[in-house]
């Protein structure tokens, strides 16, 4: 299945990188901040690939639709800002699959719906990221996934057509957009999944429990 495959796509939080650590602790600080009581870690991680609307509900179970949601997802923004690397640490494995990727000389990259005000800054300062050949936030294009778009802009970056590219991502939405972009798709079920998630029901071309599975796959094709 994997034969054709010339180029691999990669989710950022929840995929190569474990990011709930500082997401968690920027909701966090909000709720202590405010007097309230400090959460359990474990409450945030599933929600944390939801960015704020995931951490602003656990952490005060508002919203979007809050009148307050805009301004505390602002300050939500600045606590992350200033310690987004403090936690962050990349997934086991995931140094091996990237040196595999290398040493075939196929390129590889990025494409997240974390704003390229974060994502710039983070990956800039974790080495894995300086072997990468594209790199698309959620807002380097006017949509994010599930929406397609993003992934054919990597796909331009890489000057490779989408069907030669495999797109690996922990979220449902991942797996809608790389299908949408006719790339196939493997779910990454060692990262967030959300709530209540049926990852057999995404339609995913393959699943992996960790890095290496993927790593293994790719060094069989």
């Amino acid at each position: 299945m994997l034969k054709h495959i010339r180029a691999v796509l990669f989710d950022l939080d929840g995929t190569l990188i474990d990011s709930a650590p500082d997401l968690g602790a920027a909701a966090d600080k909000m709720r202590t901040d405010r007097g309230m009581s400090s959460l359990p870690y474990e409450l945030y991680r599933p929600l944390a690939g939801a960015g704020a609307r995931g951490m602003l509900k656990v952490a005060f179970d508002i919203t979007p639709e809050h009148s307050n949601f805009m301004a505390m997802r602002e300050e939500f923004f600045a606590n992350y800002e200033v310690a987004m690397t403090d936690r962050t640490y990349v997934f086991d494995g995931v140094d091996d699959l990237i040196g595999h990727l290398q040493l075939r000389q196929m390129p590889w990259g990025v494409v997240t719906n974390k704003m390229a005000r974060f994502t710039d800054p983070l990956t800039a300062a974790m080495s894995l990221f300086a072997s990468a050949h594209a790199i698309v936030s959620g807002d380097t294009t006017p949509h994010s996934k599930p929406h397609p778009e993003p992934l054919f802009e990597a796909a331009r970056r890489l000057g490779l057509p989408p069907e030669v590219c495999l797109y690996v991502g922990d979220d449902e939405r991942d797996i809608v957009a790389g299908r949408a972009a006719g790339m196939l798709t493997v779910a990454a079920t060692y990262g967030y999944l959300g709530e209540k998630s049926n990852v057999s029901a995404w339609g995913a071309d393959l699943s992996v429990d960790s890095p290496n599975k993927l790593l293994q796959l790719l060094a069989e094709a």
